[in-house]
């Protein structure tokens, strides 16, 4: 996750992308549409297969998996994560740019489930059911 309260952030950090739908979108139509947002680019092609839904905080989550032809076609230097503003420091008056997502890097399984925020490591173990 980006911006200054996860800079200095790694383990039980990371987050996959996600937002909420617009009014009349899809879920699974909202999840291409915040890849792009959250990443700056085009979600590669291939089959979303659904993980179901997670209740992270008091968030609902959907969630999908995608299996990539060509991994190595997809070029982690290119993301370039949209941007958002906050007054930083807080009651400094301040306002400063940060990204939504600092980085983006792909892992193995058991390196991954340490890495994800608590609440979504269940989706890891939802894609590992569906992997056997």
């Amino acid at each position: 996750m980006g911006g200054p309260y996860w800079s200095r952030k790694d383990d039980g950090a990371w987050s996959i992308p996600k937002g909420l739908p617009d009014p009349g979108e899809a879920e699974i139509d909202a999840a291409r549409r915040e890849f792009v947002e959250e990443l700056g680019v085009v979600l590669p092609p291939g089959e979303l297969v659904a993980l179901g839904e997670i209740r992270q905080s008091k968030k609902v989550v959907v969630s999908w998996a995608l299996e990539l032809v060509a991994p190595h076609e997809f070029d982690l230097d290119a993301i370039e994560s949209n941007r958002f503003e906050m007054e930083w420091p807080p009651r400094s008056g301040r306002l400063q740019t940060f990204p939504e997502i600092d980085r983006v890097q792909w892992f193995d399984l058991v390196t991954a489930r340490s890495k994800m925020v608590k609440g979504q490591t269940q989706l890891l173990d939802r894609l590992v059911e569906l992997l056997t």
